[in-house]
This record gives structure tokens, C-alpha cells and sequence, in this order.
């Protein structure tokens, strides 16, 4: 069998831009060092894998081209997008089981929700050789699940961080997520995620981190509804809206490659 895949930029309405990741749709589970080796070679942020299950929902599995990982974002945008474009799945609302829960996502006109588990986070002191790393001095570090929160005081601190992710590698954290307050562009917040731990330097737009960011500046701006602007070289945009303990993602996705593996 040459399983179908297909690769999708999402939080983006053009070809190019947002985070593409790969989405490859199975008969069956499979072994997990294939789907490495898979997500290794189309080396993105992502490669989600989807197997159907008897209750018309999906199992849904998500790899960076270095490990498995617990909640994507970006990539459970484009496996809806991709399953309603590609594979003609019919029902507005997909449910997907994950090692973060069922998730679900819904179209509603062109725009795409996900239904998430809110991260709120914690403070915490800053680990040791975290401002080295990043080259800059935050105003406010904080924790979540698996990501630190790192928050600067301007967007132009954020734009121009050049870290050194040997050094950031070396910090036991999933990524390391910096944010500052919305630009004059009409954003409440702007961000930037690094994870080189688990072999992406720069993630060009991380829907797992609105998680963190979402009830972060939810309780500094007074708001439940925002829109934030990833700024890393691709950008991307993200709608939040904060839900008794879940955040509503929203974004559009395009579809830029079809093809088949050579299983």
C-alpha cells in the first residue's frame, strides 16, 4: 500500500505561509518508527498521522522529525482541512482521540475552530542559562504543561530575538514560548516559538502555544476573544476565545502538495 499524503499551510489563506505540515491518512495503525522515519524525511515542524476508527471519529498522532508529541496545533488544523478537502470527509464537526484527549474541529464558513484544553500558566524563576539563550531580558517568565512563557515588553524586542538554540537546547523544556504585547497592526498579542529539543529551531506558527498564551493574556488584557500574530519569517494569525477551561482556536489552512509514500 502507497498511503496518501498531502502537505497544508495552516493559520494562512495563502499558498507559502502559516506552518505547513504533512498529513498522512492510514487504513490502520502502523509502526511508530515508520511514522518517524515518515515525519523525519518530510522533515516539518509536523507530520500528523490519521487512522480511522469504527465510530466514524479519527485517531489522530503528531511527530516532529525528532519525537511524538502530546498536542499540535498547526497540524490538527491541516489534518481537518485535509480530511475535508482530500478525502471528502462529510461531517462539519471532527472528532479526534489523541494523547491530549478527544479533540474536535468545526468549518464554519472558511475559517476553521479547534476545541483545546487551556494551559494556564504558572509563574516559576527563570531556569539557568534561559536569558543567555535568548540573548534578551524578559519581563516575566511562566510555565505550563510542557512550554515555558517568556515575556518581553515590546514587539521589537520580540521581531529582532536571535537566539542561540545550541544554548536554548540545552534547557529542559519542550519550547520555549516568547510573547509581547499587540503592535499597532490590530493583534492583542504577538509571539514566537522556539523548540529545538525536539529538532525545530523555529516553529513558524504553533497552535499548542495559544494554549499557554491565550489565558496568559486573557487575565492581563480582560478579554475572552483576541487575535494573535505569530512573527516569526512565514507568520501566521490565530484566533483565541477562552472556554471554562478549553480555548477555541481559529484559522484558515490551503493545501500545497498531494502525492503517496513508497510504505
Amino acid at each position: 500500500m502507497n498511503p496518501p499524503i498531502v502537505v497544508v499551510d495552516a493559520f494562512t489563506h495563502r499558498p507559502y505561509g502559516g506552518n505547513p505540515a504533512a498529513v498522512c491518512v492510514l487504513d490502520a495503525e502502523t509502526d511508530d518508527a515508520w511514522m518517524q522515519a515518515v515525519a523525519a524525511e518530510m522533515n516539518l515542524s509536523e507530520t500528523a498521522f490519521l487512522v480511522p476508527r469504527d465510530s466514524g471519529e479519527w485517531s489522530l498522532r503528531w511527530f516532529t522529525p525528532r519525537v511524538e508529541v502530546s498536542l499540535c496545533g498547526h497540524a490538527t488544523l491541516a489534518s481537518a482541512h485535509a480530511l475535508w478537502t482530500e478525502f471528502n470527509a462529510s461531517d462539519d464537526i471532527l472528532r479526534f482521540h489523541t494523547r491530549s484527549g478527544v479533540l474536535s474541529a468545526e468549518r464554519a464558513g472558511n475559517r476553521i475552530f479547534l476545541d483545546f484544553p487551556s494551559d494556564p500558566p504558572t509563574a516559576v524563576d527563570s531556569p539557568p542559562g534561559l536569558f543567555e539563550a535568548l540573548g534578551v531580558d524578559p519581563s516575566a517568565v511562566r510555565k505550563g504543561r510542557e512550554d515555558l512563557l517568556v515575556v518581553l515588553e515590546n514587539a521589537e524586542q520580540l521581531r529582532t530575538l536571535a537566539p542561540d538554540f545550541n544554548r536554548l537546547a540545552s534547557i529542559e523544556t519542550r519550547g520555549v514560548c516568547v510573547t509581547a504585547p499587540g503592535s499597532d497592526a490590530g493583534f492583542d498579542f504577538l509571539s514566537r516559538f522556539f523548540g529545538p529539543r525536539v529538532g525545530i529551531n523555529e516553529d513558524p506558527v504553533t497552535g499548542s502555544a495559544h494554549c499557554l498564551l491565550a489565558p496568559y493574556w486573557g487575565a492581563i488584557l480582560g478579554k475572552r476573544e483576541m487575535v494573535g500574530f505569530q512573527a516569526s519569517a512565514r507568520g501566521g494569525e490565530v484566533g483565541v476565545e477562552l472556554q471554562d477551561g478549553r480555548v477555541r482556536l481559529s484559522g484558515r489552512a490551503v493545501t500545497t502538495l498531494r502525492g503517496e509514500l513508497r510504505a
